[in-house]
């Protein structure tokens, strides 16, 4: 277990839905939450004129939650992270708001943001909560062992922050110790759900987010009338992760009937047809508190 950790979060406007500082005890980096009508309001903030890195958050037509991981070098005139994303998006639609990480003694230098860059954008894309829309994996640069052990204990520092402000790009949508065989003995079982239904047969679990489906997973690919549009919508989204029938990436749902109507098809009731390996129904084991 971890141990605890002080985050600080200032409201700079007063309220929860404007700009807001965050940074950890004994951590030189700093976070900064800016929505995207906000940054008029940033022009006169010296510490968002330095390198850092950058996230700018939206959802593209199809509802997707999207990402853009960025960098941005301290330039001669004095402007870094701010002017590189009001120079460089402003054409952009998606996105609403922008994650912007720097330090407090301004010590990145181009080698540094080019790792950070890079590590943030290969573990979004690992996790694939997000739509990372960078064209290209960034260059990671050349750095010295030291400097990689120091970045990645900021990068360590930046992920809770990420967390704290909502934003869960760099968690797992499940526990890499799945499926049961793979727990260490003594560890508490997790409860593997599986769902049947005509040729679909899956595996998942409940989730604080909601019901994963696990890769390798099969589809079924035909369609009843019954099913919900929003199931329709989600298999013509996620068309590209399902091959032959199986689909190839864990996949997040809002619900256990809406993971049950995407694998298959149709309008089916997820509390009651994901059960575990005893086949008890998944309300059963929520009513019974397992």
């Amino acid at each position: 277990m971890g141990r605890g950790k002080t985050l600080r979060l200032f409201l700079m406007d007063g309220e929860p839905t404007g700009r807001i500082k965050c940074s950890i005890a004994n951590w030189t980096g700093i976070a900064y939450k800016i929505p995207r009508t906000e940054l008029r309001r940033c022009t006169e903030m010296d510490v968002l004129k330095q390198s850092g890195v950058y996230f700018l958050f939206g959802t593209d037509d199809e509802d997707r939650a999207i990402v853009y991981v960025g960098q941005a070098g301290s330039r001669k005139n004095g402007e870094g992270l701010l002017l590189r994303i009001r120079e460089a998006h402003p054409s952009i639609e998606y996105w609403t708001e922008a994650v912007m990480f720097t330090t407090s003694n301004n010590s990145f230098g181009p080698t540094e943001i080019s790792y950070l860059e890079n590590r943030f954008y290969n573990m979004a894309v690992q996790v694939g909560r997000y739509v990372v829309k960078n064209g290209n994996d960034p260059n990671p640069g050349n750095i010295t062992e030291e400097t990689e052990s120091e970045l990645e204990e900021f990068i360590d520092y930046a992920k809770i922050v990420m967390g704290a402000l909502g934003y869960k790009i760099f968690e797992p949508l499940v526990s890499p110790a799945y499926p049961p065989d793979a727990l260490e003995d003594g560890e508490r079982e997790e409860q593997i759900l599986y769902f049947s239904w005509g040729t679909a047969k899956a595996t998942g679990k409940r989730t604080s987010d909601g019901f994963v489906v696990f890769r390798g997973s099969t589809i079924r690919l035909t369609e009843n009338p019954s099913c919900p549009q929003r199931a329709i919508k989600d298999r013509q989204v996620y068309a590209d992760e399902i091959k032959d029938g199986i689909l190839r990436e864990d996949l997040l749902f809002p619900s256990p009937s809406a993971a049950a109507a995407f694998v298959s098809g149709a309008s089916v009731n997820g509390l009651l047809s994901w059960k575990n390996r005893d086949g008890i129904a998944l309300k059963q084991l929520e009513e019974a508190g397992d």
